[in-house]
């Protein structure tokens, strides 16, 4: 099994922030940030794992499997209605 090491870079927030374009851009050219706020690590952002085809295709039964589901029109509802609490 042959696994393929990432070299890792470190980038502060700030400059993670003042440059988020261009650092997408290297990471999907495969490079990987560690960003750190105050000299301490917070964050990875790394390319996705690769996705295989028995997964795809997993998905996709999967959603196809959803839309034969039966939905129910249950009418409008207000904000506080969907986070109300029935346990108070």
């Amino acid at each position: 099994m042959s696994e393929t090491l990432i070299k890792t870079e470190e980038i502060s927030a700030t400059e993670a922030n003042r440059s988020f374009s261009a650092l997408l851009r290297a990471v999907g050219e495969g490079r990987s940030y560690i960003v750190t706020s105050h000299g301490r690590p917070v964050a990875l952002i790394s390319p996705p794992p690769e996705v295989s085809a028995d997964h795809e295709a997993r998905h996709q039964e999967l959603m196809d499997y959803l839309l034969t589901l039966p939905t129910h029109h249950i009418g409008p509802w207000t904000r506080d209605q969907l986070y109300d609490d029935d346990d108070e």
